[in-house]
Formats: C-alpha cells, structure tokens, sequence
C-alpha cells in the first residue's frame, strides 16, 4: 500500500462503517471535503482500511456521482455523452477510451483560460460556442487519428476509394443540435457565474 503512495499524495483510510479517514490531518472526512481537495488540486490515494485495496476510482466516481444528483447542481455530463460511455464498456476499442478522456480533458483544462479570455473579450454567444465547437472537433479528428493507429485503418491506397461509411459519423443530426444546446446551457452558466 504505502510503496504505491507518492509524497504528495494524502492517504485516505475507507472503514467499514463508509467513514473517511483523512490520515494527514487525522480527522475524518466527507465526500464534499475530498471533493473540495480535487478542486484545489490535491492529490490523494483512497484504501480500504480493511484489506489494503486502493479504491481511489471508485470513490472519485462516487463523488461525481453525488455532485451530478444535487438538488439544483448544473450537471457536467450530458446523457448522450453517459450512454456512449456505458457503450463503450462493452466495446473492442474500450481500452482507448481512458487515454482518449485523459487527453481530452487535459486539452480543455490547458485551454479554458484560452476560452474564458476569447469569451470575455467578445461576450457574443457565437465566439464562446465556436471556440469549444472547435475544441470538440479537433479532440475527435485526434481520436479518430488513434483510432486508425491502433486498429491499422489508414487513408486509402492511391487509386482506390475508400469504402463507404456504414454508421453515421459522431455528432451527426440530432447530436449536433444536442451539443450545441448544451454548449448554448454551459455559455449561459458561466455568463451566471460572471455577474457573481
């Protein structure tokens, strides 16, 4: 257990009776208190007291779980987005899917203040919208470039047609019209929490 723990990770002890024990302060803790430590960006690992296990993801999915069911809390995860997740877990290309969300992810962390600034300089909805529009597309050209990768699909030998698509591309149609509304929800929370 403690070989796996870096020096700036805090341990947190899981009991039997569900109470967290934050093993650095000595003290017990709450999901809303680890929730707050992944805010401020500390790190910590999360064991079962009783057998040693490390049950970090499934108390990080516990607290997304509880953050997405608060009564009056803006959900993050859109329902087209969960059912294609369940999807994928019984999917050949499931083992892509982690990398592919860590990568996607850290490009919208590394590049909201980008959004934010481009969003506060033209306060117009479409600016905002365009910007994560683009940030959409240009994390599904990388997936679908990983995907050719692992899965040996290149562009077409010269001379030759590529065969025609059998499913319907990402965000087609109606899925289109779902993102943008969600994109149109998040401008819209965020000018609410501009005016704060």
């Amino acid at each position: 257990m403690a070989d796996t723990v870096k020096a700036t990770q805090t341990v947190i002890k899981k009991y039997a009776n569900r109470r967290l024990y934050h093993t650095g302060t000595s003290t017990y803790v709450t999901l809303e208190d680890l929730a707050t430590m992944v805010q401020n960006g500390e790190d910590f690992v999360v064991y079962d007291a009783r057998t040693g296990d490390d049950i970090t993801r499934s108390v990080l999915t516990q607290i997304i779980f509880e953050q997405e069911n608060k009564a009056g809390a803006e959900n993050l995860l859109p329902v087209a987005f969960l059912r294609q997740l369940i999807r994928f877990y019984g999917d050949s290309m499931r083992t892509m899917v982690p990398s592919f969300l860590e990568f996607s992810m850290a490009n919208f962390a590394k590049d909201q203040d980008g959004l934010r600034e481009k969003f506060a300089q033209s306060f117009g909805p479409s600016a905002f919208q365009n910007a994560i529009e683009q940030q959409v597309r240009t994390n599904m050209n990388f997936f679908g470039d990983a995907m050719k990768m692992f899965t040996g699909f290149g562009p077409p030998a010269p001379g030759t047609q590529p065969p025609a698509p059998t499913q319907p591309t990402p965000y087609a149609g109606g899925e289109l019209d779902d993102l943008k509304r969600q994109m149109l929800e998040m401008q819209q929370r965020l000018e609410a929490l501009a005016k704060k």
